[in-house]
């Protein structure tokens, strides 16, 4: 074979198994020198770039970058030295492989540590972490399997037709599993809720979002109870978030009043008692508004905020105990609905009317009797 100049007729002058060894042997010390060199000029440049992602990414790579120098010498000895199709084919092959497997492995373990690091991160949720990671490990080890074939020379169509035969399969024996999986990004990704907020189902379960994972949403009841839904129904239902876009939250506390009462008054007393409360915030101020005239009562509300969602029923059952303890005290009627029922005896047939005539009769003593 003809050879280039320099180093090349160099090495074509030597017996084909000593300049094979020379270009493993350069290799292996071109990979010693990088190893020695990148060690120092990472020390020297991940100090100056914040967080600590590049410095496993550096690391991460510069193992594998003098390990694929290494074997870079045996795959340039294999090409340029006659070597039996047999052997130089396996050597090859088994060569880039390795080096395959190696970056592999390598982008792996990158991937696995970068994503414990952004899990404490301040600019990426939680919530995405375990999600970026799985697509992440999968699409590696996915095309890191697939250069392994085509180096080995295996046909990989029937494989790729099977893999489709297999995903519908699959999809539909895992569509809850999918079905999860999208729906957590659709939630992710419309910024639905976030870890710690408080939310109300279309179930009418509320609470506080205790964790989201891949396939499905925690929340903490009111009743300290822990409620796993999965994402998909989350995803297609309609769920109020009571911390966005700001955590204060109004509560509503209507008062029914009977007709005749001073209604000024009342109002007075109604802000009077919720400036009183100490989980009724300052700003925005307390209103009271006079709602309707209903059918036993004149009807108000009394509108406050509280600064957490959390408080709305403790601040409400506060807001109800001194209400009425001072309506009590002022002789403010709270009224209540009455009815009266009048019964003519000419609406009733006259047989029923008999048997009931005839079942009580008066008698001398001026009591009734039975038949």
């Amino acid at each position: 074979m003809q050879l280039g100049s320099g180093v090349v007729d160099l090495l074509s002058g030597l017996p084909a198994w000593q300049g094979f060894l020379v270009l493993v042997g350069s290799g292996v010390a071109l990979a010693l020198v990088i190893r020695v060199l990148g060690d120092r000029l990472i020390r020297r440049v991940t100090p100056h770039i914040e967080g600590d992602v590049d410095d496993i990414v550096f690391r991460g790579i510069h193992t594998a970058v003098y390990v694929t120098v290494g074997l870079g010498g045996a795959y340039a000895g294999a090409q340029i030295y006659d070597i039996r199709p047999a052997i130089a084919v396996s050597l090859e092959a088994g060569t880039l492989s390795l080096v395959v497997i190696v970056w592999m492995v390598t982008l792996l373990r990158i991937g696995r540590q970068a994503s414990a690091i952004a899990t404490d991160s301040a600019y990426i949720d939680r919530q995405m972490v375990p999600i970026l990671q799985n697509v992440w490990s999968a699409l590696i080890s996915g095309g890191g399997v697939l250069l392994l074939l085509v180096l080995w020379d295996i046909d990989v169509t029937p494989l790729l037709a099977s893999a489709g035969i297999m995903g519908i399969i699959v999809g539909l024996a895992a569509r809850d599993t999918l079905a999860n999986f999208f729906g957590s990004l659709s939630l992710y990704l419309d910024g639905t809720y976030a870890v710690g907020d408080f939310v109300v189902l279309e179930s009418g379960e509320r609470g506080r979002v205790e964790d989201i994972s891949v396939r499905s949403t925690v929340i903490r009841t009111r009743d300290d109870i822990l409620v796993t839904v999965p994402n998909s129904k989350l995803n297609s239902a309609a769920i109020v978030n009571e911390s966005t876009p700001r955590r204060k939250r109004r509560i509503r506390v209507p008062v029914g009043v009977a007709y005749g009462t001073d209604i000024d008054k009342v109002e007075n007393i109604l802000l009077e008692l919720a400036e009183a409360e100490d989980l009724v915030q300052d700003r925005p101020n307390p209103r009271v508004r006079f709602r309707e005239f209903g059918d036993s009562a004149l009807n108000f509300e009394l509108l406050c905020w509280v600064s957490n969602p959390a408080l709305t029923a403790r601040a409400t059952h506060e807001l109800n105990s001194a209400i009425y303890k001072r309506f009590r005290a002022d002789n403010i009627d709270i009224p209540f609905p009455q009815r009266s029922i009048s019964i003519s005896t000419e609406e009733i047939p006259g047989e029923l009317f008999d048997q009931a005539q005839s079942k009580s009769k008066p008698t001398d003593d001026g009591g009734v009797t039975g038949e």
